[in-house]
């Protein structure tokens, strides 16, 4: 059985895009709904709901196969199933993806670090006086889910001596990719769910 994961329950996967025509024909795939909220109560009938039905298709010694985009252990749906179903007996394989910001940084060109550089990876919809706190300290940066606040992210990227040296990358191996050498450009531009900012501060603020 192939998990197919989706945010809603009508938007196209594209992590299912990507391995469909890896899938053999008798292979059953089954939806999941891993709704993108913070309603706690919500949030946990759904997981509930797929941990369920993933353990109906182990009990009759099914394989199930969960895929997701980057790799499983970083920010991602993954994580709530895996430890949901860890402790239960049932063998698990964890296999590593490519995280978005290694793909961008190699696609891109751009190195992140080099020799003793500290980088920090942040999901921009944390707090803004903790993104700053880390900017504050961290030689280079990945801003992870940056659509909801890039404006805010650049600017804080511009104050803190970052932004000369930044790439904004969107749906990168998609006919939608996006990038953007001069983040001070798209400050104020809407950008995809799937959106990063890999920046190094500049040499002499170090």
């Amino acid at each position: 059985m192939c998990s197919l994961p989706r945010k809603r329950k009508k938007r196209e996967s594209l992590a299912f895009s990507i391995v469909k025509r890896h899938i053999q024909p008798h292979t059953q795939v089954v939806d999941m709904v891993f709704p993108m909220i913070k309603d706690t109560q919500a949030l946990g009938g759904s997981w509930a709901d797929n941990k369920k039905k993933i353990l109906e298709f182990l009990q009759e010694g099914k394989k199930v196969v969960f895929i997701t985009l980057g790799d499983p252990m970083l920010y991602s749906t993954y994580i709530y199933v895996f430890k949901l179903l860890q402790d239960l007996g049932h063998q698990v394989v964890n296999i590593p993806g490519i995280p978005a910001f290694c793909a961008i940084t190699s696609h891109t060109g751009f190195p992140i670090a080099e020799w003793t550089d500290v980088v920090a990876i942040v999901p921009a919809t944390a707090a803004p006086d903790k993104i700053e706190k880390v900017l504050d300290i961290c030689d280079a940066a990945v801003l992870m889910k940056v659509y909801k606040n890039s404006s805010q992210i650049i600017g804080m990227l511009q104050e803190k001596g970052f932004a000369a040296n930044a790439v904004l990358a969107s749906d990168v191996g998609t006919e939608r990719e996006m990038i953007v050498r001069n983040i001070s450009e798209a400050k104020d531009q809407p950008c995809s769910y799937l959106s990063t900012i890999v920046a190094r501060r500049a040499a002499q603020n170090r």
